[in-house]
């Protein structure tokens, strides 16, 4: 018990340090390559190849590659060698580096050989219509979660989250991620880039609700590269050659997505509107200056809580008795809700320290003439 709050106090700590900080540029990345040590995660058929191995090497080149290409980029693994790392543990190392992005490695299994390819994970609930998310994917999620057993000073009886009670996902999934938007954007990149290497069927992008994902404070993804228990991605698993495809294909997408993300963090300063004097006028007499009333528009702030698929609705006990402002995103599929709306940026600072204790990825924005942006 005493582990996970100090994790989550950490969680909490670390995004408010967040919110002060001008992140101009991709600057850190964390790799975590999933289990490791006493936990092999998936086995193959023939119990001659684990996950952990696979994962680790493809971590491990990938790490290289963003480190040669972008040696201002700094990269953190949660293990570099055979050993055991708690999803505590994942999560607070990405916290604690302030990391702007986090990508967790992994390979599937299932229980016929049948079933095979990739994909790609945020946090969240699933979208399709009619589809119950715990049938359909709990049986994945409660493999990769049930690490967390596996830790020396887990209790069941007093965690916070039990892998086994479904209620623990119920919550989760009301835990959306103020960084959804970002991390689909990539989930999508790298779905995308993986298409064109050596595992070619493409299982798509889902919201599942991994734990590491809702513990790290950042955009964050978890990537599923085939499955153990098929025969043919296996074989692909096995060559060097191909880990380091695949490893190049991750390399690909996160160059895609930092580059998108600079530009997004690009702040410059309104350009001063020009002065034309041509040269068959005169400058015109000074015009009287304009009354009171043509002021520029209204400057306001608020905080961002959550991007959601649906708008919640006014009166919805997560919108903490607040009238929300919500935004559509530019991908027509997402909304951003906003809270606390405020005339000055100090209002708006005082009630970002209330909001942080329900919401710890909450952050301060700047509302002007329909738009909405990050606040420093």
């Amino acid at each position: 018990m005493g582990r996970i709050l100090t994790s989550l106090l950490l969680l909490l700590a670390f995004s408010l340090a967040g919110l002060c900080e001008d992140r101009l540029s991709l600057s850190t990345v964390v790799i975590d390559p999933g289990h490791g040590g006493k936990d092999p995660g998936a086995v193959s058929k023939d119990g001659n190849s684990y996950e952990k191995t696979f994962v680790l090497d493809i971590a491990k080149t990938l790490a290289e590659k963003i480190r040669e290409g972008y040696p201002d980029v700094k990269v953190i693994m949660t293990r570099s060698t055979d050993h055991f790392v708690t999803l505590n543990d994942r999560a607070e190392i990405a916290n604690k580096a302030g990391a702007n992005l986090f990508i967790s490695v992994h390979i599937n299994s299932s229980a016929g050989t049948v079933a095979n390819g990739y994909s790609v994970h945020v946090l969240g609930q699933s979208h399709k219509k009619g589809t119950d998310l715990y049938k359909m994917n709990l049986a994945m999620v409660q493999r990769e979660n049930s690490v967390i057993m596996l830790d020396d000073d887990y209790n069941p009886a007093t965690a916070l989250f039990n892998p086994e009670d479904p209620e623990s996902y119920i919550f989760m999934t009301m835990m959306q991620s103020a960084y959804l938007e970002q991390s689909i954007q990539f989930a999508q990149i790298i779905g995308d880039k993986l298409s064109g290497g050596p595992i070619k069927n493409s299982r798509g992008v889902s919201q599942d609700p991994f734990y590491v994902l809702w513990k790290t404070s950042m955009p964050s993804v978890l990537v599923e590269l085939g499955f153990i228990s098929n025969d043919q991605d296996l074989a692909v698993l096995k060559q060097e050659k191909s880990r380091d495809n695949i490893a190049e294909c991750l390399y690909e997408a996160f160059k895609a997505y930092k580059t998108d993300y600079d530009k997004s963090m690009m702040v410059s300063k309104p350009a001063e509107p020009a002065k034309t004097v041509t040269p068959e006028t005169k400058p015109a007499v000074e015009k009287t200056a304009a009354p009171e009333t043509d002021k520029a528009p209204q400057i306001r702030y608020g905080v961002q809580i959550a991007t959601l698929s649906k708008e919640l609705p006014q009166g919805d006990s997560r919108l903490l008795g607040y009238k929300p402002l919500i935004i559509k995103t530019s991908n027509g599929k997402l909304y951003r809700h906003v809270i606390a709306i405020c005339d000055t940026k100090e209002e708006a600072r005082e009630k970002l320290t209330e909001i942080a204790r329900k919401y710890p990825d909450c952050f301060l924005v700047k509302i002007e003439s329909g738009s909405v942006s990050r606040a420093n």
